[in-house]
């Protein structure tokens, strides 16, 4: 009677365990950068400072482009509300002011906005991206808590990318 075959051996590592890796290695980078031994240094205050403030007005020129995009477009304004709605709280989230409407400089930025609707929400949307992207390596170089709020806030920024493109905004 034939003896059967030896279980297989995989050839490499499960994708269960490189997932339980990826976001081991994340909570990593999290306890790394709270305790001050981040990559980037970015454990000095003026550094965490400087980061918070840049991401704060990285989000109010977001919501710029959004208050732009509605005055030019304004049958878009209902759509892009709970959107811009997050943008806002963003930007009060890095610790700057939220007004009704971000006040417009010259050059107007409505003055770049497409003429066509679905061009002017193909443009947020790759801003939307862009800034994502950007704040992904930010978070870094950053300690803990202003790398979570980052990480949270570029995730969002992505998922609106995602809304914007697939026109479910």
């Amino acid at each position: 009677m034939p003896y059967p075959p030896p279980p297989r051996e995989p050839s490499g590592p499960r994708r269960r365990t490189l997932l339980v890796s990826a976001a081991g290695a994340a909570l990593l980078v999290g306890c790394s950068a709270e305790s001050g031994t981040g990559s980037g240094g970015g454990d000095t205050p003026s550094v965490t400072a400087a980061a918070r403030a840049r991401a704060g007005r990285d989000s109010a020129g977001l919501l710029a482009r959004y208050d732009a995009v509605v005055a030019v477009h304004p049958g878009l304004a209902e759509q892009l509300r709970p959107l811009r709605a997050q943008v806002a709280a963003h930007v009060k989230a890095f610790g700057h002011a939220t007004p009704t409407k971000t006040p417009v400089k010259s050059p107007s930025p409505t003055a770049t906005v497409p003429p066509a609707e679905k061009d002017a929400v193909a443009e947020l949307a790759a801003a939307e991206r862009s800034l994502a992207d950007q704040r992904a390596k930010d978070l870094l170089d950053v300690p803990g808590e202003l790398a979570r709020l980052l990480a949270s806030v570029a995730a969002s920024g992505a998922a609106h990318a995602y809304l914007l493109t697939k026109g479910e905004a």
